[in-house]
């Protein structure tokens, strides 16, 4: 398969999409969501083409570190194609689709070591569960974000451009959470099926993607219960959130780029 050309075309649809989206965002051009969706459906479809592909030349549910940033990026894009038809996200392309697109391209030049994990049903339900997990919680972390803008303007009593293009705070925090949470159930999944099904779940070379795992799922955590027991909303939760997403995303894929990038370098 000739992967670099299907990752070209896909960058070119989600750009296009992504570009409306933005528009639309700085209301420069009116909302046309069937438009998004659809440029933005095409572009996924071409990211999973070529994903398949990678993972099938890796040889394991378990990939590298460019082939595992190439799945998640397209499955986020997926998941927030799937979601915008029920909740309102789709703002969130404006940023994923660009980025997803930049991700699958570079990914498509940038082979990693296949890993050695058989493909047993155990390990296929911890690959799927911390798939998921990440892509949720990276919608979840780009939602923030917006929720972050949104909060800061109305301080300051801006309510043009970008923030009344925004629905109202409330829904923006309130589709938060049920991100979190659906995101949380997920990484709850992950963790716990690694260290039922991965006998080297804490071998030397994992144990600090374990660690900040968990640390990851202790701030997700303390976020959510804190939001249900004594209200935490508003900017304290968007700090929260970027920061529970910014430990996952060095669990993720901290080890595997020093692993498989600084240290085959070397």
């Amino acid at each position: 398969m000739q992967a670099f050309p299907l990752a070209l075309m896909a960058f070119v649809f989600y750009l296009a999409a992504a570009s409306w989206q933005a528009l639309t965002l700085l209301r420069r051009v009116p909302p046309r969501n069937l438009l998004v969706r659809g440029l933005g459906g095409l572009a996924v479809a071409l990211h999973l083409i070529v994903s398949i592909g990678l993972l099938m030349a890796d040889g394991s549910l378990l990939p590298g570190f460019s082939t595992s940033a190439v799945l998640i990026t397209g499955l986020a894009g997926l998941l927030l194609l799937v979601l915008s038809m029920f909740k309102p996200v789709l703002n969130i392309a404006a940023a994923l689709f660009p980025f997803s697109g930049l991700v699958l391209l570079l990914g498509t030049e940038m082979p990693t070591p296949a890993s050695t994990n058989g493909m047993t049903p155990g390990i296929a339900l911890h690959a799927a569960s911390s798939a998921l997990a990440f892509a949720v919680l990276a919608i979840a972390a780009l939602q923030a974000v917006l929720v972050g803008i949104q909060n800061k303007a109305l301080k300051h009593h801006r309510i043009r451009g970008v923030v009344q293009a925004l629905p109202p705070l409330t829904t923006m925090e309130r589709v938060l959470f049920e991100m979190i949470w659906v995101g949380m159930g997920l990484l709850t999944l992950a963790i716990g099926s690694g260290i039922i099904f991965l006998d080297d779940m804490f071998a030397q070379h994992l144990v600090h993607k374990t660690v900040l795992s968990l640390l990851a799922w202790l701030v997700f955590a303390t976020l959510l219960i804190c939001h249900h027991r004594l209200g935490w909303r508003g900017m304290r939760a968007v700090h929260w959130t970027l920061g529970g997403y910014i430990v996952l995303l060095l669990a993720y894929f901290g080890s595997k780029f020093v692993l498989e990038v600084l240290l085959t370098a070397n």
